[in-house]
C-alpha cells in the first residue's frame, strides 16, 4: 500500500501526522518494519546513539488510589505493603550514583505517606550526591510540586494513561481527568521536564483513541513520554481483560518518536513482559532511555503493578551489567550525560549539570 510508505515518509520528514494518518499506520501492519527503521532512523539523527540510563528506585507501594488496571490499587488486600525510610532512599540512590547512573527515578504508589518535609529531605539530599532527580509521585498540588522543584527535581513522570475522557473515568474511580492534565500543565509551568505516556490495550480502547493519545503528546510537547501494554492483572477488576499487544505498543512508540524526534523515550520493562527481546526491540525503534530498577531484597517483587514483572529477582548490579551488555551488543553505548532533552535552552541547574559533567 504506497499510501502507507508516504505516511511514513512524511512522518520521518516533517514530524507531522493527522489523526487519520496515524489510525492508517497502527491499523495497517504490512509495513511495520519500514515504520520501525524510520524511527530508529529519527532516533540516531536527533538524540543519537547513547541510551541513557535511569536508577529506578521504587520506595513505597502504599496507594490511596483505585485504578481498575494497577496492582497497588487501594482495594488490593493482597498486597504486601511497604515504605522505605527516607535514609534508605537516600542510601540506595547513593549506590546507584556508585553504578554511575546519572539519573535515578523516585516512584512511588500514590498517597500521603510521607510528609513534604520528609520528601524535601530525600529531594535535596540526592541532589547534593550530583544527581538528577526524576520523580513519579501521582498528583498533588501546584504548591507541593513548586516545592519538590526548588529542593532539587529535574523531572517529572505522570502518564496521562488515556486521554479519552471517558475510558479515563471508567478506570479511575474518584480521580478526574481535568485535574490530571491540570498536574502536567502544572510541571510544565514550574519548569519540570515533562513526562507522560499511555497504556496500550485498555478496556474499549480504539486506534483512533491511541491516535489522540499520540497527538496529545505532541501538542504537550512532552519531555518524555513512556508507553507500554496493559497487562492484566489477575487482583484487579480487569483481570479477564485481553490486554495489549506487545506489536501495536512498539508502533505506538515508533509513531512518536517519528511526531517528537527530540523527547525521551523509554525502552519499558514492560515491553520485556510480553517479549523477551523486548526492550532491545524498543531501543531498535525509536527508544533512548533504559530504566532498571535499583531497589534491593524483597521489595522488588512487592511493588507489581502487573505480573510476570521482568528482573525481580536480580541485583541492581547484574541489572546493569545486563542492560549495558545488551545495549553494546546493538552497536550503541551506554550515556555518560545526565540525559536532559538536547533542544531545552539551558537553564541554571542544567548548566550546573553541564559543568559537572565536565569535570567528572
Amino acid at each position: 500500500m504506497a499510501k502507507i510508505v508516504d505516511i511514513i515518509n512524511k512522518a520521518e520528514t516533517t514530524h507531522s501526522l493527522t489523526k487519520e494518518e496515524i489510525v492508517d499506520l497502527l491499523r495497517c501492519n504490512e509495513y511495520d518494519q519500514q515504520l520501525f527503521l524510520a524511527a530508529d532512523r529519527v532516533r540516531s539523527q536527533y538524540v543519537g546513539d547513547q541510551v541513557h540510563l535511569r536508577g529506578l528506585i521504587e520506595f513505597s507501594n502504599v496507594c490511596q488510589q483505585n485504578c481498575f488496571y494497577c496492582g497497588l490499587r487501594k482495594e488490593n488486600t493482597k498486597v504486601k505493603r511497604y515504605r522505605l525510610s527516607p535514609d534508605t532512599i537516600v542510601d540506595l540512590a547513593g549506590k546507584a550514583k556508585s553504578y554511575n547512573y546519572k539519573t535515578v527515578v523516585l516512584q512511588s504508589g500514590e498517597s500521603q505517606s510521607y510528609t513534604v518535609t520528609e520528601m524535601q529531605y530525600i529531594i535535596s539530599s540526592i541532589k547534593a550526591l550530583g544527581l538528577a532527580i526524576t520523580l513519579s509521585l501521582g498528583e498533588k498540588n501546584r504548591d507541593e510540586y513548586q516545592i519538590y522543584r526548588e529542593a532539587g527535581a529535574d523531572r517529572y513522570l505522570l502518564r496521562i494513561e488515556t486521554t479519552n475522557p471517558q475510558i479515563y473515568k471508567e478506570l479511575h474511580p474518584g480521580m478526574s481527568f481535568e485535574n490530571r492534565v491540570r498536574c502536567l500543565l502544572d510541571l510544565k509551568e514550574l519548569g519540570y521536564e515533562l513526562g507522560t505516556g499511555c497504556l496500550v490495550g485498555l478496556p474499549n480502547q480504539t486506534m483512533e483513541c491511541l491516535a489522540d493519545d499520540i497527538l496529545f503528546f505532541k501538542t504537550l510537547d512532552a519531555d518524555m513520554i513512556g508507553l507500554g501494554p496493559f497487562i492484566p492483572n489477575a487482583d484487579t477488576p480487569l483481570a479477564q481483560e485481553k490486554g495489549g499487544t506487545f506489536t501495536t505498543s512498539i508502533k505506538v512508540m515508533a509513531i512518536t518518536r517519528l511526531l517528537l524526534p527530540e523527547a525521551n523515550i523509554p525502552a519499558t520493562t514492560a515491553m520485556e513482559t510480553l517479549n523477551k527481546n523486548g526492550r532491545i526491540i524498543a531501543l531498535q525503534s525509536g527508544a533512548n532511555v533504559v530504566m532498571p530498577n535499583v531497589t534491593e531484597g524483597e521489595y522488588r517483587k512487592m511493588y507489581m503493578l502487573y505480573p510476570g514483572k521482568i528482573c525481580v529477582n536480580d541485583t541492581p548490579k547484574h541489572c546493569i551489567g545486563c542492560i549495558t551488555g545488551k545495549i553494546q551488543g546493538i552497536g550503541r553505548h551506554v550515556s555518560t550525560e545526565f540525559g536532559f532533552r538536547k533542544s531545552k535552552k539551558l537553564t541554571n541547574i542544567l548548566q550546573e549539570y553541564a559543568e559537572k559533567d565536565r569535570n567528572m
